[in-house]
């Protein structure tokens, strides 16, 4: 008895001391920064290529948009995870300037056009599920070519910068402040000197920042802000507060006044998001998101209490009494809590008779204990109008504005105003409206080539029906005010939630992106205008909201597994269009289930029939997802009483191993494992830091008992990568986080070849591990600092493909980490080429207006050591055809080769070969023939050489042809 008591207090003890990390610190920020910068100068992989395949066509989310106010044909555009990038042509290229930077993750730009200086505010302020903090202010001098931090590291999220026409080193910054914490570095903050230090002008309190910062067009001294008090955690979020409300000032943001007070704008628990559009000095309107229940609601919501049957009524409800029930009403209760079709009232009644169901099973089968309380419909946007600076204020329109912010009106509250018509105002919403009447009424300018959800909207101040408008899909501009749009999306940003892919030959990559749907696309796309004329863009929409996980049939690659948010999925076959909606529903008995926002998904590997869907509990289907049985308990925690589904699982992998040996993760913590097909569980994650996030659970390929756990703390502002393997099927763990910088991380998987190969991805990089976890190299040297979402090793192709939350989709090939050995890392590796085709197209040009058709290879080496690399290309005589020296680095290198031969070279395969003649090609120069060569490689006074062959190739009697003709040269 003492001794299960001890045990008790321990575990206790365990829970309270890891239970809700601490959030991390700025100066922990700053130092992991330095570190990763270190990492990346050191990595031996940093030159790994990474292809970009797309999609393009759809977009990421905009956040900003600074135009040039001399040339509205230039603009510099960021996205919320995709960096900042710039156009000279009015949009119909873009280039980034971000790249370099060491986050993508934005939340507004301001530009000196004058001195070419760029200000970028880090860390999106929608504050939704997936805006990522940021790194405080970043500053450019030389127009995005190199950055540097300005401070205000542990702000977050800054949703304003307003710079100062006269001094370019003066600015004014809004900082909304952490997400899922409270922090004192948030509010107004003005610097004098360039960002080298700030002063905070305004702060409310630890929970209310800044949302939107505006200075007046007419005297730049007057300046209007929005302070906003939200809580947003795994669980709830909040999005009003008493502490919201609009301020003013008069001196350049130095001070500040709370303009909102008693004077016709609201006030209270229920005032929401606010952003303003300063006309000028005195005229500002005011978006609102009213989180005020609207009275009627109140009132239909009382008239239906009283009225209708309720839950809580059948909970403790006799036998008798239900059978007494009026069927009119009972009917009533069934319908409108969503019973199925088969419960009618004479079923029900009859089964409560046999005594196969009791009364209370009609309270379980509606009853979630962690569904906030709901008191009715919400008012929602308002739009408000002061014409004496801020002394009153009065609402502009009579009655609500509907569809338009619906249930999210946190993320929206922008508008802008047309500077030649104070009643011509534009506004963001799902969709996007305009009123040419002061905000009395509104009228819908969306087109159906124009996404919803839209953040931007800018107004040329010289050609008012000129409009550019950033939404959840990109890009879009109209030159006349919305009646229609071209879209401007040319750039790889899709934000990819999760990604999977066919095994076609050429393969196919399949993806789930934030409210774009799901995708499919040849892996093998690059951008090109070329669809235009073809009529066929190659990535096809296969499913819309916000796209999720992918499971395709690996015996019919036409049979595929997507769908939407919190569990809507659908089987669907795209050769013949058919859909079949297949989420799992709870029976009579029991309570509702719970889904994830990105509900877990697996066909087994077993049985490609077979599929399982986590909810709070793992769903078993036998028959593809026709039919579903739960094969556990509740695996989570509980969850926890809020407006956003929690207690939900977020991972289910199953063993290669063993049919049924299946893990379980969920978002509050909890790891289970059942190696009986369900029929026992147990839970494995005691002993790991509690009440985290499990973004990836992992059943080892290589080891039946090993199993990897990756956690998350970027819901609680924890930044520190977690990363764990087991052994012994999750007995116990070790921590294999090792030298991983601060980042949350979402994802791990082994190489498919190599046992001690590990690939893993977080909230700004991807690393690679060769010794099962005890040192990380950085990967993505030739990636931006993006978030990583997820993972996965085509094995045929031997590719690694990489879905990214902002950058859209990359991939690298494997092989030559792979085949290098890291026990002898202090040798020159020269890894094997592919054979090469000849062709005699090489150097031929179609027309005289068009480029040479160049071949090129890349010929890949691992270096010891940085410093000079000889290059030879040897004949089977072992006779040097050409050679060159290029700088090498350190670790992996990757050096063109165009196939090109040197005259002496050209000379020397002649002399090897009986009649043979090389000509020179059109571009004027000799390429290698057909045939067995060495290429050697010196570095730092090793050597190393392997094999090059050129096959003949199908035009190889073209080229004999062609070469016999040839004339003699000297």
């Amino acid at each position: 008895m003492q001794t299960r008591l001890f045990f008790s207090i321990f575990l206790f003890s365990i829970c309270l001391s890891y239970a809700q990390q601490p959030a991390t610190g700025a100066q922990q920020v700053e130092a992991s920064l330095e570190t990763k910068d270190q990492m990346l100068a050191n990595s031996i992989v940093k030159n790994v290529p990474f292809t970009n395949v797309g999609p393009t066509i759809m977009s990421g989310r905009v956040v900003d948009i600074e135009v040039n106010p001399e040339n509205s044909t230039e603009f510099y555009v960021a996205y919320a995870t995709g960096g900042v990038w710039h156009t000279s042509n009015n949009g119909n290229t873009f280039d980034a300037v971000f790249d370099t930077a060491p986050t993508q993750n934005v939340g507004d730009i301001a530009v000196n056009w004058s001195a070419n200086i760029i200000w970028v505010g880090t860390g999106e302020t929608i504050s939704s599920r997936s805006s990522y903090a940021g790194i405080g202010i970043l500053k450019s001098i030389d127009g995005g070519k190199t950055w540097e931090q300005k401070g205000l590291l542990d702000s977050h999220h800054i949703s304003d910068i307003v710079l100062d026409a006269s001094n370019p080193d003066v600015a004014v910054v809004g900082a909304l402040g952490h997400l899922y914490s409270d922090n004192a570095e948030r509010g107004i903050f003005k610097t004098t000197d360039g960002g080298d230090t700030w002063e905070k002008t305004l702060f409310i309190n630890e929970k209310t920042g800044i949302i939107s910062l505006a200075e007046a067009p007419d005297n730049p001294s007057v300046m209007y802000a929005t302070a906003w008090e939200r809580e947003r955690m795994a669980w709830d979020f909040v999005g009003s507060g008493e502490n919201s409300g609009i301020y003013k000032s008069t001196d350049a943001g130095t001070t500040w006044e709370l303009v909102t007070t008693g004077n016709g704008f609201p006030q209270g628990k229920g005032v929401g998001r606010i952003g303003v559009a300063v006309v000028d000095a005195n005229t500002v309107y005011a978006v609102h998101d009213n989180q005020d229940i609207r009275e009627e609601s109140k009132e239909e919501g009382q008239e239906q209490d009283d009225k209708a049957l309720k839950p809580e009524q059948f909970k403790s409800m006799s036998k008798s009494d239900f059978l007494a029930l009026e069927n009119e009403s009972l009917a009533d209760y069934l319908r409108s809590n969503r019973f199925p079709r088969q419960y009618d009232v004479a079923k029900v009644k009859a089964m409560v008779k046999s005594d196969e169901l009791k009364p209370s099973d009609l309270h379980l089968y509606t009853y979630d204990k962690n569904a906030a309380d709901t008191e009715g419909e919400v008012i929602g946007a308002e739009i408000y109008l002061t014409e004496d600076g801020g002394k009153t204020w009065k609402r502009t329109h009579d009655g609500y504005i509907d569809d338009f912010f619906f249930s999210y009106g946190y993320v929206f509250t922008e508008m802008d105003v047309n500077p030649q018509d104070r009643d011509e105002i534009y506004l963001v919403g799902v969709p996007l409206i305009k009123s040419t009447d002061g905000g009395k009424t509104f009228t819908y300018i969306d087109e159906p080539n124009v996404h919803v959800d839209h953040h931007v909207i800018w107004v040329d101040p010289d050609m008012p029906n000129h409009l550019i408008n950033g939404n959840d899909g990109g890009l879009n501009m109209s030159y006349d005010a919305g009646k229609s749009w071209n879209k401007l999306n040319s750039i790889a940003l899709g934000q990819f939630y999760a990604i999977n892919v066919d095994y076609e030959k050429p393969y196919n990559v399949y993806g789930g992106l934030q409210d774009n749907g799901t995708w499919k696309g040849p892996h093998t796309y690059s951008y090109s205008k070329d669809y235009e004329a073809e009529g066929q863009y190659p990535y096809k929409s296969i499913g819309g909201g916000d796209g999720m996980q992918v499971q395709i049939d690996r015996r019919n690659s036409n049979i595929v597994y997507a769908g939407s948010q919190f569990g809507y999925y659908n089987r669907m076959n795209l050769e013949t269009g058919e859909r079949k909606y297949i989420k799992p529903s709870h029976g009579l008995g029991e309570a509702p289930y719970r889904f994830n926002w990105e509900t877990p998904i697996l066909l087994s590997p077993h049985n490609q029939d077979i599929l399982y869907m986590g909810g709070n509990k793992l769903m078993r289907s036998m028959n593809q997802g026709d039919d579903w049985t739960p094969i556990s308990p509740d695996l989570t925690a509980g969850g926890k009483k809020g407006n956003v589904p929690f207690g939900t699982l977020t991972n289910v992998t199953e063993s290669p191993f063993q049919f049924g040996l299946l893990y379980t993760g969920s978002d509050d913590g909890v790891i289970q494992v059942t190696q009986d097909a369900g029929g026992s569980w147990a839970i494995i994650s005691e002993e790991l830091p509690q009440d985290l996030w499990v973004s990836k659970v992992l059943a080892s390929s290589h080891k039946k008992g090993r199993v990897y756990a990756t956690l998350n703390g970027y819901r609680y502002d924890d930044f520190k990568p977690y990363v764990y393997v087991s052994d012994d099927f999750g007995a116990s763990w070790k921590d294999i986080s090792s030298n991983l910088p601060l980042s949350p991380v979402n994802v791990i998987i082994e190489d498919p070849v190599k046992e001690n190969i590990l690939y893993l991805g977080t909230d700004d990089a991807s690393y690679i591990s060769f010794d099962q976890g005890s040192s990380w190299e950085l990967l993505d040297g030739s990636m931006p600092n993006v978030a990583v979402h997820d993972m996965v090793v085509q094995t045929e192709a031997n590719d690694l493909v990489i879905g990214t939350h902002g950058r859209s989709i990359y991939i690298t090939n494997l092989n030559e980490i792979q085949n290098f050995d890291a026990g002898k890392a202090s040798d020159l590796q020269l890894f094997e080429l592919d054979a090469v085709d000849y062709s005699t197209n090489w150097g031929r040009s179609w027309s005289a207006w068009r480029a040479a058709n160049a071949p090129e290879i890349k010929i890949a080496f691992y270096a010891p050591q940085s410093g000079k690399a000889t290059f030879e290309i040897m004949s089977a005589a072992e006779k040097t055809v050409k050679s060159w020296e290029v700088a090498a680095e350190k670790g992996f290198n990757y050096i063109p080769y165009d196939l090109t031969i040197s005259k002496a070279g050209k000379k020397q395969l002649e002399k090897e070969t009986k009649d043979l003649k090389i000509a020179k090609a059109q571009n004027d120069v000799y390429y290698i023939t057909p045939g067995s060569y060495q290429v050697q490689i010196k570095v730092a006074g090793k050597t190393a050489s392997t094999k090059l062959k050129v096959d003949e190739g199908s035009r190889r009697r073209d080229w004999a042809e062609a070469g016999a003709n040839a004339p003699e040269e000297d």
